[in-house]
């Protein structure tokens, strides 16, 4: 899809919603640890997924946006789908069965350089460079000092802290998948957004029905949260997320990585009262500073 021109006044449009963008993704973490007091890992998935979807294809259908229909896109974005919503929403909803939002949300941060090393393992036209394996490696001692490696993972078990870094790689696959079989296609955003989070929803119906609640002692803001979940984090945060990139250019429009840590600590905090050692906000922030060196954002000078 190609990129509108810009003008000075347009330009500075996309900042509403990118910081709105950075709120709600920023809080699904919480919305997960809210939803999970009524169902079940699979369960919230599932739901997120579903709403996601409903919005979505709504969307495309007032916008007259048509769906594809070829079969082999469908296989693709079907492996999107597997990417990027099925497998992160059961893992990141069973993690956090047992670590904090706050780590979740850390640990999240991660994605850009797993989306770099995706990108130079699989593509082998992009050449590396010494700068991008410097921000990979000062990115990987981050997540170090996040654990606490030096102490042990303290009370958070292994099992949840590798699933986690394995829903984290799933993301960063999707990129260079989705820039090798889905970008020659030039389809509209918003339909491949729409038809893979819906291929991920009939995914994960099955899983649902066999175990999708875990609680009928279900709260209103449990209810209210899974649908922000839903609606805003797995509908309209695509279309904004969009739209931002249209404005602005894909670089800005990523960046919102950036923000996403900072907003899941501060509400998880505030809402769920969890706690934070000081090693975690300072490893996030050698996390984001390797993401940033290793993705070009931050240049260095020669002398």
């Amino acid at each position: 899809m190609p990129l509108l021109s810009r003008s000075p006044k347009s330009a500075t449009n996309w900042l509403g919603l990118y910081l709105l963008l950075g709120v709600i993704w920023g809080c699904s973490f919480i919305f997960i640890k809210y939803g999970l007091e009524f169902l079940t890992p699979f369960g919230v998935a599932f739901i997120r997924c579903a709403l996601g979807a409903i919005t979505l294809l709504a969307y495309s259908k007032i916008r007259g946006i048509k769906l594809p229909k070829d079969r082999k896109i469908w296989l693709h974005l079907w492996v999107m789908s597997l990417l990027l919503n099925v497998v992160p929403g059961i893992f990141f909803a069973l993690a956090e069965t047992e670590v904090t939002s706050i780590l979740a949300g850390i640990i999240n941060a991660v994605t850009p350089l797993m989306a770099l090393i995706s990108i130079l393992v699989i593509l082998p036209s992009e050449k590396p460079k010494l700068v991008q394996f410097l921000g990979i490696l000062l990115g990987f001692l981050g997540v170090l000092i996040v654990l606490g490696a030096w102490k042990g993972l303290g009370d958070n078990p292994l099992w949840a802290i590798l699933i986690l870094l394995l829903a984290v790689s799933f993301y960063g696959f999707s990129f260079p998948y989705s820039r090798r079989f889905l970008r020659p296609y030039q389809l509209q955003p918003e339909a491949l957004a729409a038809m893979q989070v819906t291929l991920g929803a009939v995914t994960l119906l099955p899983l649902f029905i066999f175990d999708g609640i875990s609680s009928h002692n279900n709260r209103i803001g449990s209810m209210l949260a899974m649908l922000a979940l839903g609606v805003m984090g797995s509908g309209f945060a695509y279309i904004w997320n969009f739209r931002i990139m249209e404005i602005a250019g894909s670089a800005i429009a990523s960046s919102v990585t950036y923000l996403t840590p900072v907003v899941a600590v501060i509400v998880g905090i505030i809402f769920l009262g969890e706690s934070v050692t000081w090693h975690e906000p300072v490893g996030a922030a050698v996390v984001l500073l390797g993401a940033a060196i290793a993705q070009e954002r931050i240049k260095f000078n020669r002398a």
